[in-house]
């Protein structure tokens, strides 16, 4: 720390004419009063070095307009009468700022600025106050000193010593200069004060000054004097808003928390929110303003007009209603599913003769890996709206779906209103991905939730716990998704209407493959096309002898594995470009991990081939029986479900009572013991579609004939040899498909469901159907 006193005999004639300028921000310095000063700026750091090596001597100038100057101001933006100061003393922070303490000498007029310096130096004019002794300025003198000792004892914060000190001054031009610079006003204010030369008019301005401040100090007193007594800390603190409140109306002043309701109350005028949702903001506002910044109340509050000033009340895309482009998108993004495109065009078609139309609340329902979520994308495309996806997989509290109450600690809306907050339209599509894995416990039941949320009849005026208004979601195009449909409550898939998807051909995944999938793993892999070719047949080898799905995420998965084996051959060298042919898949997969079984089972009496239905698409079920030295038992093994048991028990009982019809020995049961096995013991099976399986095989056992080979068969059957209907038709086709049957036997109520199937699979495959298990004997066993 430097120190030096000044000389108490400077004056306006010794002090020099050509000062270095130090701006003033929020701060103005009287003649003969003294100041503390931080000094952050580079260049002016550089010009109290400058001063301290010569005579300490700097002008003082207050920068103009607070609230817009520049942090590097110019002569321009300060004002033109000063104050010269010499240093006191001063002192360098560890990040070289400096810390002053500096004292007024006297007032100077800003003639012109020189250059040459990097920081603003000026040759100035010294002038002195302009005294009167007269009555009026003794009268002024009085009366400035007997409000600013009022001033003082309403003022905790200034000493007692202040109201003695002023009543020492002399000089009215002093006395002017000391109160000014101790009461509370604006540096406008004060620098208005600093410019007046005349002392009378000076103490005038300065009398003005000191009564606003002793009228807010007495309403202050007065505000503190009725909020005297009892009262808890809640309430004193809301009495001391209200003070605050006060003062700050008396001095036209506005606070941060002013401003930001201001800013609320423009966004709901903006927003032009619906009626029941205006009054809840409004009523929020009013809370707010009630609350104190720092409270926890006042976060929640603001986060919740937050929400509710965010969402998209109003605003919407446009739909693209050019059918040709839209079903172009389609084609370009996904091939077949045209049952599912169909019905996407129909929607733009309603849409473009009806635009208030309602829309559907689609699902898209079949095996993994078939496009249902991808299929949701390209429809938005195509609609040109945004697309959200929301997973329902696994979701089991219901304030998933219809958020927490504001009551809880950190709630927040549910995930429809969060996504259409994402979203940015009211009506975007959304994607339910995984709708028939929705759980429920203790929390609630979310597929409950989202009945409200998919009937079109009720979800214009959906309530989100947490906002607590209803928001209109008839405009949003709801889709869903699901694996299987048994496990989605009935109201809730009564609201839906599902469009099956239900796997691929062989033929068109070798399409898919060559037109999406190849292309997608070389461009994933940093692979150019002519670095890399798969052929078609090598192609049919993956799907064939690697894969055994409906949909296509292994094929695509075996695709990478060859990308990536060619990708390193590549960079290590060995390779330029590699073109794949049915040869070299294994060199990349390894050796073909599935034979097909259908072929080598069937070769022996009592083995009969099935078809059934599982969550990722069609399979085949091979069921094997044979006989044993016994009394009458029945053996079944393979996990088989109460009804799959039930089944067999049925076949067997079928064709002991119709033994002598049958060809088959009737004391044949009583001397041996009957076993039935389904294989893949490790996999659970239940259902009545494997009836018909059952019973050929234990007829085919007993009579010692084979079946045809690449024949399939599925239905349920009854005590009287009927054969009833069963699900999942397509799926099973197309699994015998993929196996390469060539004939089925189908229950005939079913041959009203082939009407959806490829036309390839119907023309490779022949079709008998039964009603009678007779007639299914008559066909599945060689004679």
């Amino acid at each position: 720390m430097q120190d030096k006193k000044p000389s108490m005999d400077y004056n306006t004639e010794n002090i020099p004419t050509v000062l270095p300028i130090l701006p003033l921000f929020d701060a103005t310095l009287f003649p003969k009063m003294v100041l503390p000063l931080v000094v952050l700026r580079g260049e002016s750091v550089h010009l109290i070095d400058e001063a301290m090596a010569n005579d300490r001597m700097i002008g003082l100038l207050v920068a103009k307009k607070q609230e817009n100057v520049r942090p590097d101001p110019e002569s321009g933006d300060l004002a033109t009468v000063g104050t010269a100061a010499m240093i006191l003393k001063m002192a360098k922070t560890e990040d070289n700022h400096v810390q002053l303490l500096v004292q007024g000498l006297g007032r100077f007029r800003v003639k012109s600025f020189k250059k040459g310096k990097p920081y603003l130096v000026a040759e100035v004019e010294h002038f002195s106050d302009i005294n009167h002794k007269d009555n009026e300025t003794e009268a002024l003198m009085a009366n400035a000193i007997k409000q600013f000792g009022r001033v003082v004892q309403l003022s905790p914060g200034l000493p007692h010593e202040m109201g003695s000190m002023a009543s020492s001054i002399k000089e009215p031009g002093t006395l002017a200069d000391m109160i000014a610079s101790t009461i509370n006003s604006s540096p406008e204010e004060k620098q208005q004060i600093l410019e007046i030369q005349d002392s009378t008019k000076r103490l005038k301005a300065v009398t003005k000054l000191l009564h606003h401040q002793l009228e807010i100090l007495e309403l202050g007193d007065k505000i503190q004097s009725q909020v005297k007594g009892d009262m808890d800390k809640r309430q004193r603190e809301y009495y001391l808003r209200q003070q605050l409140k006060a003062i700050k109306e008396e001095l036209g002043e506005t606070d941060e928390a002013t401003v930001e309701l201001d800013e609320y109350r423009a966004k709901i005028a903006e927003k032009k929110l619906p009626e029941e949702a205006v009054k809840e903001a409004e009523r929020e506002l009013d809370r707010l303003a009630r609350m104190h910044p720092s409270s926890a109340e006042y976060t929640v509050a603001m986060t919740y007009l937050d929400w509710l000033t965010e969402l998209p009340w109003n605003e919407a895309t446009e739909d693209n209603l050019d059918i040709k482009k839209a079903r172009k998108v389609l084609d370009d993004d996904h091939f077949g599913l045209e049952k599912a495109k169909r019905r996407i065009i129909e929607y733009l078609a309603v849409r473009k003769l009806k635009p208030d139309s309602k829309g559907p609340i689609l699902c898209f329902a079949g095996p993994p890996g078939t496009g249902k979520t991808s299929l949701g994308n390209s429809i938005a495309r195509a609609l040109g709206r945004k697309f959200h996806r929301i997973s329902l997989g696994g979701v089991r509290d219901e304030a998933e779906i219809r958020g927490h109450r504001r009551t809880y600690v950190g709630a927040l809306p549910g995930r429809i209103i969060q996504g259409l907050r994402r979203a940015g339209s009211n009506n975007p599509i959304f994607m339910l991905d995984e709708i028939d894995k929705v759980g429920s416990d203790f929390r609630g039941d979310p597929s409950s939730a989202l009945l409200e949320v998919l009937d079109p009849e009720q979800n214009f005026s959906f309530s989100d716990h947490y906002l607590d208004v209803p928001f209109d979601l008839s405009k949003v195009m709801f889709i869903t998704t699901a694996n299987v449909l048994d496990t989605i409550p009935s109201a809730l898939l009564d609201r839906m209407e599902v469009i099956q998807l239900l796997g691929y051909t062989e033929d068109e995944k070798v399409k898919i493959a060559s037109r999406y999938l190849i292309p997608r793993q070389r461009e994933a892999h940093g692979l150019k096309a002519k670095q890399i070719t798969i052929a078609a047949g090598a192609v049919r080898r993956i799907i064939s002898g690697y894969t055994r799905e409906a949909g296509l995420r292994n094929l695509e998965r075996e695709i990478a594995t060859i990308c990536r084996g060619v990708a390193a051959g590549i960079a290590e060298g060995k390779i330029k470009k590699a073109a794949v042919n049915v040869a070299d898949v294994a060199e990349y997969l390894g050796p073909v991990k599935l034979q097909p079984e259908a072929k080598a089972r069937l070769s022996t009496p009592g083995v009969a081939m099935g078809l059934a239905w599982t969550p990722t698409g069609g399979d085949l079920l091979f069921i094997e029986a044979t006989a044993m030295k016994g009394k009458k038992g029945l053996t079944l093994t393979g996990q088989l479900g109460d009804v799959m048991k039930e089944s067999a028990t049925a076949a067997l009982s079928f064709i002991r009572s119709n033994a002598k019809k049958l060809g088959v020995d009737e004391n044949f049961f009583d001397e041996h013991d009957i076993h039935i096995h389904v294989p893949a013991g490790a996999i659970p099976k239940d259902g009545p579609s494997a009836g018909v399986t059952m019973l050929t095989a234990l007829v085919s056992l007993l009579k010692n004939k084979a079946i045809q080979k690449n024949l399939a068969m599925t239905g349920e059957i009854t005590l009287r040899g009927q054969v009833l209907p069963v699900g999942g038709i397509k799926e099973k086709m197309l699994a015998a498909h993929r196996a390469g049957i060539k004939t089925i036997l189908l229950p005939k109520w079913n041959e009203k469901d082939l009407v959806d199937l490829p036309k390839k699979v119907r023309d490779d495959i022949q079709f008998h159907f039964m009603d009678k298990m007779i007639d299914v004997l008559k066909i599945a066993i060689q004679e």
